[in-house]
């Protein structure tokens, strides 16, 4: 079993920042943990747009908190975001991601992210 506390895991290299500053993410769970996942709590800071395009990986992700829309640029689709939302990017969709409030997103990865 593995427990992990997030405030614990902030103070880790498991907490990944930006070089831009618009997000953090604090990797709770990794593929060296030995799961078919990642589990991620990532912070995408207001008034930021973030470009993001995972070539290997399905990822899903729910809103927590905050507001803020997401645009996949093949089509041009915005769709807004909000606590209660989850999107998932199942054709490896390379998109926008833009916070209008401060958005706390639980993010899941398979294959995991290592």
């Amino acid at each position: 079993m593995i427990v992990r506390n997030i405030e614990e895991a902030r103070q880790t290299e498991r907490l990944v920042t930006a070089e831009n500053g618009n997000w953090d993410s604090t990797r709770l769970v990794l593929a060296n943990d030995g799961g078919n996942f990642s589990f991620h709590i990532t912070r995408i800071f207001e008034g930021t747009e973030t470009h993001i395009h995972y070539k290997h990986h399905y990822e899903s992700v729910y809103c927590i908190e905050g507001e803020g829309e997401v645009e996949t640029l093949a089509d041009g689709k915005i769709w807004p975001i909000k606590p209660g939302d989850i999107y998932i990017l199942d054709k490896h969709d390379e998109h926008l991601l833009r916070a209008h409030k401060t958005m706390h997103l639980a993010c899941v990865f398979t294959p995991p992210i290592t």
